[in-house]
């Protein structure tokens, strides 16, 4: 994904390296870079089930804002991993939304058997990045 500069998506390098998306406008934007900024360290570290986890939070926290911001009701509520499944559920969400929560839901274990991507930092900026632009159009995907 390529970002310009002045964008709400802007992408920065890091301290570890990793390219980072800020999501100001999101209201957990600042909680949201901090996972993916853990993410990335744990992904540098080699620890990559901390890694996971920490995208899949990402995930969940920008879920929540998206939710609060399109709908009179949440459609649905849990943790992390029920956040992912619906989005992976969820028609509406363009394929490469739907499939990348699919992979960040897949259990590690599982990883030969079943879509798994090497990845999970990438694959929470594009779900993340999704549900910003969804928010700020005011869109119900």
């Amino acid at each position: 994904m390529v970002v310009h500069a002045g964008s709400p998506h802007a992408a920065f390098i890091d301290s570890v390296g990793f390219s980072r998306v800020a999501y100001p406008a999101m209201p957990h934007g600042t909680t949201i870079d901090r996972e993916l900024a853990t993410a990335a360290e744990a992904w540098k570290g080699g620890n990559e089930g901390k890694a996971r986890v920490c995208a899949r939070r990402a995930v969940a926290l920008a879920a929540d804002a998206w939710l609060a911001s399109v709908a009179k009701k949440p459609w649905w509520r849990g943790d992390a991993m029920e956040h992912l499944r619906q989005i992976h559920r969820h028609a509406a969400f363009p394929l490469s939304v739907r499939q990348a929560a699919e992979r960040l839901t897949t259990v590690v274990t599982r990883r030969h058997e079943a879509p798994f991507t090497s990845d999970p930092i990438s694959d929470a900026h594009l779900i993340i990045s999704h549900l910003v632009t969804d928010a700020k159009n005011g869109s119900r995907s």
